[in-house]
């Protein structure tokens, strides 16, 4: 090993994202001088980044290595594993590999982008597709997810084998899509599997996460229940095997169906483009199904986890042309994202208030998730028997704890590790041999920088603490305006004060000190900061103008 971190005859695993935290999944694997990238995800931003939407993780590892980066390689099309993509892909200026259904979500992002000319999508056809980049021979593995085309990839290298999981779970009735069966996972174990890297989501869930065609079941028994009631189900957009059960239960319930959100509209596009969804019923217009009897409505609208813009949110604040009113129904066909309960919660509480029922899977199997549990994790290692096992995709203490799983399982090395660690598999005993830069950057209007730049850490600190402006004459003699202080009704008495405060503070400067501008800035800014923290508590970012020489 160079100290460069070049990998020579051995194979490294690198994770720059998703290690540590759930969503924004981005891996590298070393081999003889080369890199493969395997997924290109984001995760949406909370309120420790004000004003920004999206987050990626900081890809200057491999920015300073793109000589040696063979190319890109996507699991499958949740935007946790491709988000990134239009925003980074013609920088890396390297070939992207993936399945048709997922080639085309991706392709969709580039022309969006204004890029589709500059990058290279090369689309695997069938199930269990092959395909070689530089030293790395990669095997298509189909397993079941919450989306069509979900698949592992098994990775051959000159050091050994590694079946990277993507997102999984076993499901016997998946409804779309032929997952690899356990006979032929059980083959591939019994050729060798030097490392196993999985995802650690449900690694807490004591039970499997069940099928898609016992959700079919429940959402029929629900719906069954609601006659003459205005139906809507919220859902994932990109769960395209749930998308289907709610055609069927539409159908088989006598009921029309409104799809209600934009990603929904692309989603079922591209998979009819495909192959999918070729049954669906089609949709009526706004306006036809406002116009049918209310138990003849289904309604499928995005907006599940909260989203302010999403149709569900404007249909709960009745502006949205679809409406729902007392007695109606509305099913919740997701699981809550952590971090979401707030903007859920707010959803639900305006439905409740208009008398609108709400179903969630808490009170019938209207959902299942779309990883595995510890029976399909413990499943997955017997068949697979790998020497080294990676948990990947969960926080830190889904790793550790799939970790301790794999150990009382048998496998022989557990190798915790977080984003920028550099692990090496093969060889000799596994483990971390190094640690690289990683971070997150932010997409702030336009622009991608540093999530601890300085715009994002100055917008933290004025939702914090607020803003103080001084305004200095020509005599230096002060006017004072704030915003953000909770001063309300003592904001004139504040003013005053904090006014006499820094003129007195101007005046005590002796010398070169009272006809220098620096001195007065500062003198004006920390009397005028002391002022506001006396008074409210807080500690404002305070701009001192100074008087113009002119």
């Amino acid at each position: 090993m160079k100290k460069n971190y070049t990998p020579e005859d051995e194979l490294l695993f690198l994770s720059l994202g998703g290690s540590g935290e759930i969503g924004m999944n981005v891996n590298l694997y070393g081999c003889q001088g080369r890199w493969l990238m395997v997924d290109l995800g984001m995760t949406f931003s909370g309120e420790q980044y004000p004003g920004v939407d999206l987050v990626f993780a900081d890809l200057e590892f491999i920015e300073d290595r793109l000589d040696s980066l063979e190319a890109l390689v996507i699991t499958h099309g949740h935007e946790d594993h491709i988000g990134a993509i239009p925003y980074f892909a013609a920088d890396l200026g390297v070939p992207i590999y993936a399945t048709p259904f997922t080639a085309e979500l991706v392709r969709r992002k580039l022309q969006e982008a204004g890029i589709a000319g500059e990058v290279e999508v090369n689309v695997i056809e069938d199930d269990h597709g092959e395909f070689s980049v530089g030293p790395f021979d990669i095997t298509y593995i189909p397993l079941s997810h919450s989306i069509a085309e979900g698949n592992a990839l098994l990775i051959e290298t000159p050091q050994g084998r590694v079946f990277h999981t993507g997102d999984w779970k076993l499901d016997e009735d998946p409804i779309i899509g032929e997952p690899t069966s356990e006979e032929d996972l059980r083959a591939i174990g019994e050729e060798g599997v030097l490392a196993l890297v999985c995802d650690s989501t449900n690694v807490f869930n004591a039970n499997p996460s069940g099928s898609e065609g016992a959700v079919h079941r429940g959402l029929m028994d629900e719906i069954s229940r609601h006659e003459g009631k205005r139906v809507l189900v919220t859902t994932f957009a990109s769960n395209v095997a749930r998308l289907h059960t709610l055609g069927e239960v539409a159908r088989e319930t006598g009921r029309q169906i409104c799809v209600a959100g934009r990603s929904l509209d692309r989603i079922i596009a591209v998979a009819q483009d495909n192959g999918y969804l070729l049954d669906f019923p089609e949709p009526v217009d706004f306006e036809t199904a406002m116009g049918l009897p209310r138990g003849e409505l289904l309604i499928v609208a995005t907006g599940g986890q909260g989203e302010p813009r999403a149709a569900l949110s404007r249909i709960s604040e009745e502006n949205h042309p679809l409406e729902l009113t007392q007695g109606d129904v509305v099913l919740f066909s997701s699981r809550q994202i952590p971090g979401n309960e707030i903007a859920i919660g707010a959803i639900q509480n305006r439905l409740a208030e208009r008398g609108i029922v709400m179903v969630t899977d808490k009170q019938n199997l209207i959902h299942v998730s779309g990883h595995p549990g510890r029976p399909e994790l413990e499943a997955l290692y017997s068949w697979l028997e790998p020497e080294i096992l990676v948990p990947v995709h969960g926080e830190t203490r889904h790793l550790f704890e799939q970790a301790r799983l794999g150990e009382e399982c048998g496998i022989p090395h557990n190798v915790v590790q977080k984003s920028g660690d550099i692990i090496r598999l093969a060889p000799g005993k596994p483990g971390k041999i190094g640690e690289v830069h990683t971070g997150r950057l932010v997409l702030d209007g336009d622009i991608i920088s540093p999530a601890d730049g300085e715009a994002v850490v100055m917008r933290r600190r004025l939702s914090r603490d607020g803003v103080m402006f001084v305004v200095l004459d020509d005599k230096f003699a002060p006017r004072i305006e704030t915003l953000g202080l909770p001063l309300d009704e003592d904001q004139d008495e504040f003013i005053a004060e904090a006014s006499a405060d820094v003129t007195k503070a101007i005046s005590r400067l002796k010398g070169k000190d009272g006809r220098d501008p620096a001195s007065i800035h500062e003198a004006a800014r920390l009397a005028a900061r002391r002022a506001a923290q006396r008074w409210s508590g807080k500690r404002p970012q305070v701009r001192v103008m100074l008087p113009s020489k002119g």
